[in-house]
């Protein structure tokens, strides 16, 4: 049997290093690209590839990881058709299909943390990796609503006009981690009932499983 590199074992041993990685990564990156709206969407598309990866190393099962790459691959067709063929109609639906990813991905990682009671420093990772999936599928959820639903945000700056990504995804983090900055403010019905959504998902998650992860990590330092 042959050794394998270093970091490859270690991103088998830590796939969800990798994902938070790629998350934070894109949070770096997205400023750079916001105002370049195409560049974006492709950016966006092909950060997936990550997504599906992580599902199936921490998942080990085949219908799950089949379920991620049925959704992101068909995401990262119709961003990148939007952006070539100039179809921005197509962005929608693979908004759709990326926020359902992110939600699934999420999932999936709280599945692998709940799955037993022995606490991994790679359970720790994806602890912070599945608040940022989760942080991603409500701002593509909130992208979606101000499509469908126009005017459903505004903001202190040029209030009358659509809320860029980040934004979305500013409001997003904000609301899922109770600091709810509130410069960025739900005007529709729809939008408003999205967010008091992404509101009980972070309590919720923070009450359950982090508190968890917490409880246990303590038991396992006071046996020792």
């Amino acid at each position: 049997m042959t050794n394998k590199p270093r970091w490859y074992r270690s991103l088998r041993k830590h796939p969800s290093a990798l994902l938070l990685a790629a998350q934070l990564l894109s949070l770096v990156l997205y400023p750079l690209l916001d105002t370049a709206h195409s560049q974006r969407v492709l950016f966006s598309a092909f950060a997936l590839v990550v997504v599906p990866l992580a599902v199936w190393v921490v998942g080990q099962s085949k219908s799950a990881n089949w379920i991620a790459w049925l959704l992101a691959l068909p995401a990262i067709v119709l961003a990148t058709s939007a952006v070539v063929f100039s179809m921005p109609s197509l962005i929608v639906w693979s908004a759709l299909l990326e926020a359902a990813l992110y939600f699934y991905a999420a999932g999936s990682l709280i599945g692998y943390m709940l799955e037993d009671h022995l606490v991994t420093t790679d359970e720790l990772f994806a602890a912070a990796a599945t608040f940022t999936l989760l942080a991603w599928g409500f701002a593509y959820a909130f992208f979606i609503c101000q499509v469908w639903v126009p005017g459903s945000f505004t903001g202190a700056v040029e209030p009358e006009r659509p809320r860029q990504w980040l934004e979305l995804l500013f409001l997003s983090f904000s609301t899922l981690s109770g600091v709810g900055n509130g410069d960025i403010i739900p005007l529709s019905s729809q939008a408003r009932v999205i967010v008091m959504f992404e509101q009980f998902a972070g309590v919720g998650y923070i009450a359950t499983v982090v508190s968890r992860l917490i409880g246990l990590s303590t038991a396992r330092i006071q046996s020792r």
